[in-house]
């Protein structure tokens, strides 16, 4: 099983967003989507999650193509995503911000708290289950981002910039999160991330786009020695 996207193009106005990019993410790995600023890696996971429709190419989970599909489809086919603001409902409990994902997402009332019980203990956040939202730490707050994710039990899982804020022990114990629930979903998770370090560490494969187009891919040890990405990444990112 695969999710796929095969020579997408987006266009905004004259600006190309995204041109002819074609990646594939495996069931079962952890792929990086990296690249400076206004690259196009917002836009294509918009795509591959159903909030953009690409002007040219599709979008493939196994052998169906999803493309033009309404976004509230994709979950169905199991493909989740994050966002880069979390927006939790602060005078909601920490329990019930992630209920709300899982009735959002078609679970019965009774099904949702035990669901979001079971993701809360996965994510080790069970003893701040009844607390209230608006006293979360940031990073708390982002791991409830990803909980509500996974309410359906996706295939595969979409995380833009999960680690955006985040002090460097926060962001390895993100990654370590991360790996654990690949296992246990058995989910490909595709991973926008500016942070190289959690990036390097983290991934199985690397894909690098620069002004829409696909530049590199490959093992993090064959992009952090491409001359292209080095490139593009001056003044950004060191790859250390």
């Amino acid at each position: 099983m695969h999710l796929a996207a095969q020579s997408v193009s987006v266009r905004f106005g004259g600006l190309v967003a995204v041109d002819q990019v074609s990646i594939r993410l495996e069931r079962g790995e952890i792929v990086g989507l990296i690249g400076p600023n206004g690259a196009g890696k917002t836009t294509l996971i918009n795509v591959l999650s159903g909030f953009q429709r690409p002007l040219a190419g599709a979008i493939m989970v196994g052998e169906r193509d999803c493309t033009g599909l309404p976004r509230h489809d994709f979950p169905r086919a199991g493909v989740v995503r994050t966002f880069q603001a979390v927006r939790l409902f602060r005078g909601l409990s920490v329990s019930e911000n992630v209920e709300v994902g899982c009735l959002a997402h078609g679970l019965g009332r009774s099904e949702a708290r035990y669901r979001a019980a079971q993701i809360l203990d996965e994510l080790h956040l069970g003893d701040k289950a009844h607390r209230a939202a608006a006293g979360l730490s940031y990073g708390e707050e982002r791991r409830i981002g990803l909980a509500r994710a996974l309410a359906v039990k996706p295939r595969f899982l979409l995380l833009d910039e999960p680690a955006a804020g985040l002090a460097a022990a926060e962001a390895d114990e993100l990654r370590k999160l991360i790996v654990e629930v690949r296992s246990k979903y058995d989910c490909g998770v595709l991973v926008i991330e500016h942070n190289m370090g959690l990036v390097m560490n983290l991934c199985e494969r690397i894909h690098v786009l620069d002004s829409g187009r696909t530049i590199a891919t490959g093992t993090p040890a064959a992009i952090r020695a491409d001359p292209a990405v080095r490139r593009a990444y001056l003044g950004h990112n060191t790859l250390q």
